[in-house]
């Protein structure tokens, strides 16, 4: 292998033969993809040639793919992108009765360096077991084994079941909760109990292949291209992280994403009574000072990070419970605010439930807000809850609902298909107060205050909407390289100028990587995952926004009257795609600018 970084393996398990190989990595694949959910995404193209494939089949490809930095001591880059056809996700018209688009979803921890660790450049999971399996990865020695005892378990009790199991501390572990098992389509991916991969179902498609959890231990390291070089940029970086930026830091470190929850609802952008409203009056009871005084005992981080940005504690009062993780921004929006729940300990009741379950939170806590508007509105009533009633703020219901939608039961079975369904099931014009865009629903950033950016952000996201896309061409591209090489977006201001990602990836690589070629690449990648999309029968008409941020006004906080003008983000919209190169009839990516991306392997 002539490019240092990487070993040039993808560990291929097929689940169905029990065949394991090593399958060799094009190059070329890797100087145009780099990694993680760039790379994941081009092996998917590939493993996926025609349209169309249930995602929930033996044949979709499940890849965990780290990135080039994984592994390495570089401050905050540790994530791996899980990539798979998603199972949420559905087009406006399309001939293909399971059309969907990619899904990348990204998580923290410690599971991506590991997979480095064991000498593999991602691994790749397609088929079905005829039986409940797990995955035991040590270095060259790959196993299938029986999980059949570990299903039904939540993933609190399994992450310490897995431990005793292997009797060995060092292997890492990522796994599924019972979500994952009964195919929700919005179960996530959940490594050390509470860093998910949380969004577009990466949990239901574990679960389709019958696959509960990975294992994985390694004791090997790949070659770098100037390890001198590597060195002193190390060294520089670790300096920033220390010396610059001292308030930045401690604002990490004493709230997290937490401290969000105030600053959100002042400003008039947090997701409020099924978004409804941009302010919530109540956020102090559940923001980072609560937090900090009756819940946090401790701030832990992922693999080489400074930020220790994750939470832990007890809470204790209207419930009690151990704290793993949170609430952060979005766990603290989608149960909290969006929900009217002010009760802080009934909040991480909830958050800790739906980690157990495995189920993506930002999707769950948005189901239930629509219906919650729906049983307000008198669209729905007791008889179609299984005699429940759903109202704001009512924590044992909203606990209630997690438990249906994770298992399936009774209205559970019809919720956990999202808000796309709902709405065309109850009919009554619930799709003005559906929120979702492609079928995937938003996250907790609101829409209608800075809406020239969140309207672009979440239409045009690749995965359906997704906060983390951004709301230009470049922040897109940027946001698809941090995922591709391992970076964690929270640490991003840390890299200056003078010390660029690309840097690190030229001493990593021994290739020369000038900015040119690395905003390239991230433009590269993001168009691909457009084409995938375009494949599956994707166009101009679901880059949209759900209707009720065209038709609602907020009427609480100093954004009062708030609200996206139609026409402006129509405008906004094609001025994008100007941007892009793409046809502004179809959204579809003009042939000079795929042959430009060297993806000419897309044109049809």
């Amino acid at each position: 292998m002539a490019i240092k970084g990487y070993y040039g393996k993808l560990l291929d398990i097929n689940l169905t033969t029990g065949e394991i190989k090593k399958t060799e990595i094009p190059e070329e694949d890797i100087k145009r993809f780099i990694g993680g959910r760039g790379l994941g995404t081009k092996i998917l193209w590939d493993k996926l040639p025609n349209p169309g494939v249930d995602p929930f089949s033996p044949e979709n490809a499940l890849l965990f793919m780290p990135g080039p930095f994984s592994g390495l001591p570089i401050p905050s880059s540790s994530r791996t992108c899980v990539v798979t056809k998603s199972p949420r996700t559905s087009a406006i018209n399309t001939k293909y009765k399971h059309g969907s688009t990619v899904s990348y979803s990204n998580m923290g921890g410690f599971f991506g360096p590991e997979i480095k660790f064991a000498g593999y450049d991602g691994i790749c999971v397609t088929g079905k077991a005829d039986k409940p399996v797990y995955i035991k990865i040590e270095d060259d020695k790959v196993e299938i084994l029986d999980a059949t005892k570990f299903w039904g378990m939540g993933t609190e009790e399994l992450d310490n079941a897995l431990i005793d199991e292997l009797g060995d501390r060092k292997f890492e572990s990522c796994y599924i909760g019972p979500a994952g098992e009964n195919l929700v389509p919005m179960a996530c991916i959940l490594n050390t109990a509470a860093r998910a991969a949380g969004r577009g179902g990466t949990g239901s498609v574990m679960g389709s292949k019958n696959l509960k959890a990975i294992a994985v231990k390694g004791t090997q390291s790949p070659k770098l291209g100037d390890h001198k070089k590597y060195l002193e940029l190390l060294s520089q970086v670790r300096i920033s992280f220390r010396d610059d930026n001292k308030d930045s830091l401690k604002w990490w470190r004493y709230g997290g994403t937490a401290n969000a929850l105030e600053s959100s609802s002042k400003n008039g952008t947090q997701a409020v009574k099924n978004y409804s409203e941009g302010t919530y009056e109540e956020i102090e009871k559940i923001g980072t000072e609560a937090n900090r005084e009756k819940v946090w005992k401790r701030d832990f981080a992922c693999f080489s990070c400074a930020l220790a940005c994750k939470k832990s504690g007890i809470a204790k009062g209207s419930y009690s419970v151990m704290v793993h993780d949170g609430p952060e921004y979005e766990t603290g929006t989608m149960l909290g605010a969006n929900l009217l729940i002010s009760d802080l300990t009934g909040l991480q009741k909830l958050i800790a439930v739906s980690d157990d379950y495995g189920i993506d939170i930002i999707s769950v806590g948005n189901t239930i807000g629509f219906l919650m508007e729906a049983y307000e509105k008198g669209i729905i009533d007791k008889s179609d809850l299984d005699g429940m009633s759903l109202n704001w703020g009512d924590v044992q219901a909203s606990l209630e609902m997690i438990r249906k939608i994770s298992t399936k039961e009774g209205i559970g079975e019809q919720a956990s298909k999202g808000v796309k369904y709902l709405a065309e099931h109850l009919g009554h014009d619930s799709h003005k107060f559906a929120i979702h865009v492609k079928g995937h629903e938003l996250a907790a950033w609101n829409v209608p205050v800075n809406s020239d950016y969140w309207s672009i952000t979440y239409a045009t996201s690749n995965r359906g909407a997704c906060h983390m896309n951004g709301g230009s061409p470049e922040s897109q591209d940027l946001a698809a390289l941090r995922d591709s090489i391992a970076a964690c977006s929270f640490a991003s201001s840390w890299y200056k100028e003078e010390l660029s990602y690309s840097q690190f990836l030229s001493v990593i690589t021994g290739l020369e990587w000038t900015e040119e070629d690395f905003a390239k690449a991230g433009t590269r990648i993001f168009t691909l995952e457009k084409m995938f999309n375009y494949r599956e029968g994707f166009n101009i008409e679901d880059d949209t926004l759900p209707p009720k941020f065209f038709e609602n006004k907020f009427t609480v906080g100093d954004h009062k009257g708030a609200i996206v003008n139609r026409s402006e983000f129509k405008r906004n919209l094609r001025d994008y795609y100007k941007l892009r190169a793409w046809d502004t009839r179809t959204s579809k990516p003009k042939d000079e600018t795929l042959k430009d991306l060297d993806l000419d392997f897309t044109i049809a």
